[in-house]
């Protein structure tokens, strides 16, 4: 396979923010863009907004950032529109914006984008191998990396091919439980409970279930089959959620760790942090960054989220989510190429307290991008 060829860049590159898609965190995606859109130094970057509609067409998208906040009863979407944003294509970093019956208007040469798209058609790898064959540069992780990431079973084998610790688990396919659910409930009891079902490739928490009784285990099962007919059924692990930010090393040197932050659920109508804890009810969940942890700890849990980022071949930006056992053991939960990225999330709060504010945060994810070359590296 032949290396991309490299190009000058700009002394004003200009970065294309896409956001929302097919996934069922389209309205998250659409959040996240606001707050990058709202952070981008205009002075130093060119910026052109494009969204996702849930049905997969590109089109150009309000540079606006309030218009992408989440409200009260309102989520935000990208709407259709009957023009289309078209990629670069051999070798161009021309995009173009197409109309039927119309020639087609020059959107002008694109040198990064900053992909804000949560779950599946976004952050599991597939976009990243449209832009590698598009030869454009992007922010995060590589098609590879985004993959294994997305889905929890592989990512889980990694790991612990890493020797890194994560919780007993099992994987079940939604024809299996269609077929046989008395062999599959059976080869569950294994784990014990409380157990948490999983969508394998689904991110926000959508679709999970925490079970402390086996009898309601079948519907858990159906409910993380309405996201994935791949389900990742774990054990629990009592302990402490921890959180710790990574963002790749410069010029070939290691991943930096920020200060690890926690996750404290306050409200009781929540047993963990589900989708509605996470981004429809703040005053039942605590943030608390830095977490409260010895420095030895605090130097683990950094430890274990450098190589989580390292064992998955991680490129720019990752959430390295954690549990901390009462005897100080750090067991991964899950890697996250894409984490919630609004100014209150706690990928840019770690980082924040780490001593990078959210505008420059944003100003090195670019930087990073711009100086990585697509195809093989």
């Amino acid at each position: 396979m032949e290396q991309a060829v490299e190009t000058t860049l700009p002394a004003r590159p200009r970065v294309l923010v896409l956001f929302g898609g097919r996934s069922g965190e389209h309205s998250i995606s659409c959040a996240t863009a606001g707050g990058v859109l709202a952070a981008i130094d205009r002075d130093r970057y060119d910026v052109l907004a494009v969204g996702i509609t849930r049905e997969g067409r590109w089109v150009l998208a309000d540079d606006d950032p309030a218009r992408w906040a989440i409200q009260p009863g309102h989520l935000p979407q990208v709407e259709d529109a009957t023009a289309q944003v078209l990629l670069p294509q051999g070798g161009s970093r021309d995009v173009q914006l197409v109309e039927p019956g119309l020639a087609p208007t020059q959107l002008g040469t694109v040198d990064v984008v900053f992909p804000l798209l949560h779950g599946p058609y976004g952050e599991d790898g597939t976009l990243q191998g449209l832009l590698e064959l598009a030869d454009v540069r992007y922010v995060g992780a590589g098609v590879l990396a985004s993959a294994v990431g997305m889905d929890k079973q592989m990512m889980k084998v990694v790991l612990v091919g890493n020797g890194l610790a994560v919780s007993p688990f099992r994987t079940v396919r939604a024809h299996q439980v269609a077929a046989d659910l008395p062999a599959v409930l059976a080869d569950l009891a294994g784990l014990g409970l409380p157990v948490f079902v999983k969508p394998a490739r689904a991110g926000s928490s959508l679709g999970i279930s925490r079970v402390d009784d086996a009898a309601d285990l079948p519907e858990a099962l159906a409910e993380a089959a309405r996201h994935d007919p791949k389900i990742v059924v774990e054990a629990a692990v009592v302990g402490r959620e921890v959180e710790c930010a990574v963002l790749g090393g410069r010029d070939g040197a290691r991943p930096r760790a920020s200060l690890p932050g926690e996750i404290v659920v306050t409200d009781p109508a929540h047993t963990f942090y589900d989708y509605q804890a996470k981004y429809f009810n703040a005053d039942g969940v605590q943030l608390l960054c830095p977490a409260d942890l010895s420095p030895q700890v605090t130097a683990a849990v950094q430890d274990v989220a450098v190589r989580t980022f390292e064992a998955l071949d991680c490129e720019g930006i990752a959430r390295v989510d954690v549990f901390v056992t009462d005897d100080d053991q750090v067991v991964v939960n899950e890697i996250n190429t894409m984490p919630g990225f609004t100014p209150y999330s706690m990928y840019p709060t770690m980082w924040q307290v780490s001593g990078m504010p959210y505008t420059e945060l944003v100003d090195e994810l670019i930087r990073l991008a711009l100086e990585r070359p697509t195809g093989l590296r």
